[in-house]
């Protein structure tokens, strides 16, 4: 829990990073959907609201691919997230090293590298809640 702790501090929804606040916040968000982690989903919902992220872009977040509400580096970045988050997955029609590629058109090599990191913490943090059993029981305020 110390390492998962540490990485929250340096890449959760409350750390200060160089990627905008509302990129990371629909980062996290995605991941938590594709890990179908109800805890979590309640939690980055909120997180999003007090992010400022419009509700057309939560609300679509699922299929961003198929709306024109996503900026070029949200796509690039939405696609890296994906990628990272269902590496097994893998295939000669979904590369990572094309997923990266892409990203680099848009971000620094350390703004990639804290976008990665984000997503790897997100990735964590949504698999400890699911091997916890942790599920809401009431909605957050907000």
């Amino acid at each position: 829990m110390a390492l998962a702790n540490a990485g929250a501090a340096a890449f959760g929804h409350t750390a200060r990073l160089q990627v905008e606040r509302a990129l990371a916040q629909l980062l996290r968000l995605r991941v938590a959907q594709i890990n179908n982690c109800s805890y979590c989903l309640l939690v980055h919902h909120a997180a999003a609201r007090t992010a400022g992220i419009p509700p057309a872009k939560v609300e679509t977040l699922t299929a961003w691919w198929e709306t024109h509400l996503f900026t070029e580096e949200e796509r690039a970045a939405l696609a890296y997230a994906e990628v990272l988050t269902r590496a097994a997955d893998a295939t000669v029609n979904n590369r990572v090293q094309e997923a990266h590629d892409r990203m680099a058109m848009h971000f620094t090599e350390d703004e990639i590298l804290e976008i990665a990191a984000v997503v790897i913490n997100m990735n964590i943090w949504t698999r400890l809640k699911l091997a916890e059993g942790a599920m809401p029981t009431t909605a957050p305020p907000g």
